[in-house]
């Protein structure tokens, strides 16, 4: 049996959406559900403990940065990621690959793998499908990333081919050299920039290999929307209705909402919390700049209609406050109240789906954000 499995609970209707329950060794995580980002075996600012309030159930971190500092090694001898971070809920790790291939001049691309140089000391380093599937398997991560080549837009139709299909012959070697999937379940990630042909070949290839989940991989890269929403419509319909379907790299209300009416389980991003720490809060009525001097003496909670502790206990004026002092405590409040924005947003999807209004939250939500239908 699987690592981890996707128990559907119920199918909406109307729309694409389903509600479920994915079973990992680390705990139940309810679906459709939004990844905070831990890129060093932390989300910036937040301790386990804090997380764990805001209702998350699972997170993400980094390949690419945990393989460099402190190293694989040294996690797997403090006992895996789940120890050395003390989370005891489920860990999903990228595979590098994203981070690698952003790295522009600095890396080499070959069948092989990647010769890239550290963005911290600029010494000589290699991932490869083996190599990463090393380091996460050092890491303990419940889920697994393929290591993939994230085709960047706007991509020429002949590059986004070869980057798709050596994505495949890379997910296939993946499966090959991981011996831990009792433990650990690998996920495929689908390519093919933005042309039908070749994310539909990238689909069938990637699915054919039976893996017990799959990615959506190269969206939410400069693209507009709709055209993302576009390659979401016609390559979530040739991918298996069994498996948890993760499109990567996406974090935005609208998009998370969207998302879930075409049929994506999981989402990440690090958008709610970078924007944290920059001033930027996600509210009922849309974005609200703390740092504006529209806030100085606004007593009022950064969003009356929210339950998170931020909003319970301090005022925008006093967040402006902390934010212009350079205060670390206003970038923990802020943190903790957008990630408790997107996971209560997931949570209010859910029961919208359970209660067959999926698509009148989506109209109300839109309405009060203030996006145009």
């Amino acid at each position: 049996m699987a690592a981890v499995t996707l128990e559907i609970l119920k199918k909406d209707t109307r729309t694409r959406a389903r509600l479920g329950k994915l079973h990992t060794p680390h705990g139940i995580v309810d679906t459709p559900v939004f990844m905070p980002v831990g890129t060093q075996a932390t989300v910036k600012t937040m301790s386990p403990e804090e997380l764990k309030e805001v209702g998350a159930e699972i997170i993400l971190s980094n390949t690419y940065h945990l393989f460099l500092r402190p190293g694989h090694d040294l996690i797997a001898r403090a006992g895996g990621l789940h120890k050395f971070m003390n989370w005891d809920r489920t860990i999903l790790t990228d595979s590098g690959g994203f981070q690698v291939f952003s790295l522009g001049d600095l890396r080499k691309i070959t069948e092989e793998g990647v010769e890239f140089r550290s963005h911290l000391d600029g010494s000589k380093q290699f991932l490869s499908p083996e190599k990463s599937m090393e380091v996460q398997m050092a890491l303990g991560s419940d889920i697994v990333m393929a290591f993939d080549e994230c085709t960047p837009y706007p991509a020429e139709y002949e590059y986004a081919k070869q980057s798709a299909e050596r994505t495949t012959r890379w997910a296939k070697r993946c499966k090959h050299s991981m011996t831990t999937t009792d433990k650990q379940a690998l996920f495929g990630i689908v390519q093919g920039g933005m042309f039908k042909d070749l994310r539909l070949q990238s689909a069938a290839e990637i699915t054919a290999l039976d893996l017990p989940g799959y990615g959506i991989g190269g969206l939410s890269v400069g693209e507009p929307k709709e055209l993302m929403y576009e390659v979401l419509d016609y390559t979530i319909p040739v991918m298996p209705e069994d498996r948890p379907r993760y499109l990567m790299g996406v974090g935005s209300p609208d998009c998370l909402i969207e998302g879930v009416m075409r049929g994506i389980d999981m989402f990440d991003c690090v958008l709610p919390t970078r924007i944290a720490r920059n001033g930027t809060a996600f509210t009922k009525y849309g974005k609200v700049v703390i740092r504006n001097a529209d806030y100085a003496d606004d007593f009022t909670p950064l969003d009356p209609s929210c339950e998170c502790y931020t909003c319970k206990n301090y005022s925008r004026a006093y967040l402006r406050h902390l934010l212009k002092a350079d205060e670390i405590l206003g970038l923990r409040l802020m943190t903790i109240h957008n990630l408790h924005f997107l996971i209560n947003l997931m949570a209010e999807i859910r029961e919208a789906i359970q209660e067959d209004r999926l698509p009148e939250y989506r109209r109300s939500f839109f309405t009060y954000y203030g996006y145009e239908l």
